[in-house]
């Protein structure tokens, strides 16, 4: 699925008489790989394109539709300025910039029936449909300082984002359950007895455990994993659903997470803390919504030999899901503490929210 780096809309494949293109229904610009610009284009205007991209410096410009890596802006000649992708070899026209580069000589194509027409347009949209790979790969991400959340085992971003709006309400919310949980670490077992969320008493203090419930932490380590993953997924969910909207999210998600939780075992006196379940709807959202965005974690054998797995944020999602699955049927067993049920329960949410989304 790709985006419009202007709206964020998913773009539609449109079928082409040589290949296809991915068009915005909302703001008509159009993403075309380069292969099927050198069939619809002059010559010398696609080298123009792709040799200055190739020149162009590296600096941030709007987010690829594909891998939403940064592109770089170029002017063909007289030509209108476009945004080149390097990594997918993708160029991406703003509505009725297309229209302004030179065609391509038209070419005396043999006499083929129409049935044998077909077939042949098909496998050529198939071929450029193809064309952006999939962001597999052993690359180490180009900031150190990533290494630092990679050794915890945790992901990282490797492309530079670019957001619409400045993300004040995510830095919010982490500033807000930071000082709330270490408050409650100088007498954390007062704290989680009064502030959790006990499923045999959900509706002490009018239910609002539901909510600060989601504001403590057991320790340092689960408040800065936690924290983290909002921080690294949520700036780019806020920035595609609004304020208003991904609040909500948020809130959903935590609530859904702590009824499945509840529904387990109804008259468990152990408290339940901690903001993964809302944290787990928005990556859910983020995986599905920029699929291609790629992240990375760092494998350790043997303890001195590290190696980089770069994946789309898919393939993440599809292991995160098969982890928390597991830790479902093991909270199922009693074998352990961790709510994976709350994470399903809030992904559920996400999945939700991202459909909404699409259909509105």
């Amino acid at each position: 699925m790709l985006t419009c780096p202007q709206d964020n809309r998913t773009l539609i494949s449109q079928a082409a008489p040589r290949g296809v293109y991915w068009r915005c229904p909302a703001c008509g610009g159009r993403a075309v790989g380069v292969g099927l610009l050198r069939r619809t284009a002059a010559r010398e205007a696609v080298v123009r394109i792709w040799t200055a991209a190739r020149a162009a410096p590296r600096r941030p410009g709007r987010p690829c539709p594909s891998c939403l890596g940064p592109m770089v802006e170029v002017r063909a000649g007289s030509g209108p300025a476009v945004d080149v992708c390097r990594a997918c070899q993708l160029v991406w026209f703003d509505a009725r910039e297309f229209e302004q580069i030179p065609p391509a000589p038209a070419a005396e194509e043999p006499d083929l029936p129409p049935r044998a027409r077909e077939i042949l347009a098909a496998a050529r949209a198939e071929a450029d449909a193809a064309r952006p790979q999939p962001p597999f790969g052993w690359e180490a991400p180009e900031q150190l300082w990533k290494y630092l959340p990679a050794l915890l085992g945790m992901p990282v971003e490797y492309d530079r984002q670019t957001f619409r709006t400045v993300p004040w309400l995510t830095w919010t919310l982490v500033a807000f359950i930071t000082a709330f949980s270490l408050r409650a670490m100088a007498d954390l077992d007062y704290a989680v007895q009064q502030f959790g969320l006990i499923p045999a008493q959900w509706s002490r203090h009018f239910g609002l455990t539901v909510l600060t419930s989601f504001l403590l932490h057991g320790d340092i380590f689960h408040l800065l994993g936690n924290m983290y993953f909002l921080l690294v997924f949520g700036d780019n969910v806020e920035d595609v659903l609004g304020k208003g909207r991904y609040l909500t999210l948020i809130l959903l998600a935590a609530g859904v997470g702590d009824a499945a939780h509840i529904a387990l075992d109804p008259r468990s006196e152990v408290p339940l803390i901690g903001a993964s379940g809302g944290i787990s709807g928005v990556i859910a959202f983020y995986a599905l919504q920029f699929p291609r965005a790629r992240l990375g974690l760092l494998f350790r054998f043997f303890v001195v030999y590290f190696r980089w797995v770069r994946l789309p944020a898919y393939a993440y999602a599809a292991f995160w899901i098969l982890l928390q699955v597991a830790g479902a049927y093991l909270q199922v067993a009693g074998m352990t503490n961790v709510s994976a049920l709350a994470h399903l329960g809030g992904a559920l949410v996400g999945l939700a929210a991202w459909l909404a989304f699409r259909r509105g």
